[in-house]
């Protein structure tokens, strides 16, 4: 099985941009899809983007002008560039791998291994 492991969140100011990361060890990396989800204080866990790995993407529609997800698959990361950041952007970013599912993946329970999250705090 797949653990992925974020880094890379912080305290930003609005319009700053941030590169979250995320590693994802064990299992066989190429088997699996790969996503970013994200919660903020007090609402559910949204879907941000996810990427095959032939390197399709899919983004939420309210997010796709400002972030992009891409992943290196030598060395088994994903990332997501978050540009022009806003308060509202403020939350706890998941990355999770998903095996064999429908195509796009954009509910949580798709997705069989989580990270720990990585907090984006974006002050205005």
């Amino acid at each position: 099985q797949v653990q992925p492991v974020e880094s890379g969140g912080g305290l930003v100011q609005a319009g700053d941009s941030l590169r979250l990361s995320c590693v994802a060890s064990g299992g066989t990396f190429s088997s699996y899809l790969l996503g970013w989800f994200r919660q903020a204080p007090g609402k559910e866990r949204e879907f941000v983007a996810a990427i095959t790995f032939g390197r399709t993407t899919y983004y939420a529609n309210s997010l796709k002008d400002r972030f992009t997800i891409s992943r290196d698959n030598t060395k088994n990361m994903v990332f997501l560039q978050m540009n022009s950041l806003k308060p509202e952007d403020t939350a706890v970013y998941y990355c999770a791998a998903a095996g064999a599912t429908t195509w796009p993946p954009r509910e949580e329970t798709e997705y069989d291994y989580w990270g720990q999250g990585t907090q984006v705090t974006v002050s205005s």
